[in-house]
């Protein structure tokens, strides 16, 4: 599988990533969604140390045992949680950040993170005092690179113009087109990679597109009204019928922009790998095929959907 440069650092990630959220809390299952993803050609594992409050660390640092050095780890922090309440707040200070990195190492057992994330953030965080810790855990070798995860464009630019970061993640699909606005191009231009988490809007742009929509678009998605939702996956069906999957479209799309490294996908499933992991073997989207799926969706404005 390409694999693409993270950022300035010197990672190099997989065209796709396993977004481990997804896996569950069966052991055995994850370790085996894990392993295929890996004999796939996929090197990138991304997780947050919220994720199940610590569990899903602990199962993706499991199934790493006597493999670690086949993986790019990426794990998040900023979120301060109580496992016994799960409960948990927002707390992007130093402190939190520089404690919650001992942590998320013990739950993956190992002495570093390849690259670490701020899981959020506002325009009213302490933002200079973040970048200092990730900074100083850069200076320490404990993480290999940092970055962000956000939507949020004013928090975005302050990243972009104070700090070193490699990557931002955010959602991106065919029908979340929010990123193209402005984000995209400038993160492009500044030599930051993004991280495409939900290609597949949940389900809505994959190879059971149809089912999903019935499932989980009765109420809409973003701008799009449910009978929308339905006339797009039939149009990009009858249109698209000689190309390859719903799955591998999506993740073409969303791979399109040269500022998108990776598409961070989530499988509960080992069939889902293999869906997604048939993009391999698919050529890259023609310029005419990108352009009549562009048609078939819209943009949408990232003012109505903060």
């Amino acid at each position: 599988m390409k694999k693409n440069q993270l950022g300035q650092s010197d990672l190099h990630v997989s065209e796709l990533t396993l977004g481990c959220m997804s896996l569950g809390t069966d052991t055995q299952k994850a370790s085996e969604i894990i392993n295929q993803s890996l004999d796939a050609g996929i090197n990138h594992l991304d997780t947050a140390d919220l994720y199940d409050f610590g569990m899903n660390e602990e199962i993706v640092g499991d199934a790493l045992k006597g493999k670690r050095d086949q993986a790019i780890l990426t794990t998040k922090v900023g979120n301060n949680f109580d496992k016994a309440k799960k409960d948990w707040f927002w707390d992007p200070s130093k402190e939190h950040i520089k404690e919650g990195v001992k942590e998320s190492l013990r739950r993956l057992k190992t002495d570093y993170i390849d690259f670490y994330m701020l899981h959020g953030g506002t325009i009213d965080d302490p933002i200079d005092e973040s970048i200092e810790a990730f900074e100083s855990l850069k200076k320490e070798g404990v993480i290999r690179a940092y970055g962000l995860s956000s939507i949020r464009p004013n928090v975005i630019r302050e990243y972009v113009s104070r700090s070193t970061i490699d990557g931002v993640m955010m959602q991106y699909n065919m029908l979340d087109r929010r990123p193209e606005e402005e984000i995209l191009d400038l993160l492009h231009e500044n030599n930051i990679s993004v991280l495409a988490r939900g290609p597949l809007a949940k389900g809505m742009l994959s190879n059971s597109a149809a089912k999903q929509i019935e499932k989980k678009g009765q109420d809409g998605f973003l701008d799009y009204s449910f009978n929308e939702l339905k006339l797009i996956q039939q149009t990009i069906a009858e249109q698209f019928n000689n190309e390859p999957s719903f799955n591998v479209l999506a993740l073409k799309y969303v791979l399109q922009h040269p500022a998108v490294a990776t598409a961070v996908f989530g499988a509960s499933s080992l069939s889902q790998v293999t869906d997604n992991t048939n993009f391999i073997s698919s050529k890259t989207l023609t310029h005419e095929t990108y352009e009549g799926l562009r048609q078939i969706t819209k943009p949408i404005e990232y003012a109505k959907h903060r």
